[in-house]
């Protein structure tokens, strides 16, 4: 065998040795740590999917949204994995524990259940993609996956991202509970 067949050789088995090493955990990655919501309505119907992954940066939050009216609409994570209708408010108040102020711009704001506005067009669909830095799903002091579990929100009217407890967003108009798949 020559030199350059062994070189070939050897560099073929180290790239195959630096694969079956463990999987990192990131975004997009098969074993990438993740839980969804569907959310609805009080009358129950389907208004889209949420999908949150553990990353390095934190919870990358995925929301693609349908059947709502065109606007921008206030969107909380919460405490409670509940969605009890009409009104949602089994889902509790907004996961902050970090104790911090709604909106941020907010001083003191803003706190882990705060996300920005959902935009919806004229097709009634939105759709967000945002991080939710130093936390994660599972583990730690203030996992999103507790006991309760934790549901997301979507409000009626756009959040002020200074009011505090809401944001003067309005109404709960759609909510969903997180679970792992």
């Amino acid at each position: 065998m020559t030199y350059g067949a062994k070189l070939g050789l050897l560099a073929s088995a180290m790239t195959l040795a630096g694969c079956m090493g463990e999987p990192a955990k990131t975004a997009g990655s098969a074993s990438a740590r993740s839980a969804t919501a569907a959310l609805a309505d009080a009358a129950g119907a389907s208004k889209g999917t949420a999908t949150v992954t553990d990353t390095t940066a934190g919870l990358r939050l995925v929301i693609d949204a349908s059947g709502l009216a065109q606007g921008a609409h206030g969107l909380h994570v919460h405490t409670v994995g509940r969605c009890d209708a009409p009104d949602f408010a089994s889902a509790g108040p907004h996961w902050n524990p970090t104790g911090k102020t709604h909106g941020k711009d907010a001083p003191g704001g803003p706190h882990w259940g705060d996300l920005p506005n959902l935009i919806v067009g004229t097709d009634g669909r939105g759709r967000l993609e945002t991080v939710i830095p130093g936390t994660q799903l599972y583990g730690g002091a203030a996992p999103l996956m507790d006991a309760d579990g934790s549901a997301i929100v979507i409000h009626a009217s756009a959040d002020d991202y200074r009011t505090d407890p809401s944001g003067n967003s309005g109404a709960r108009i759609a909510c969903g509970v997180f679970s792992a798949p």
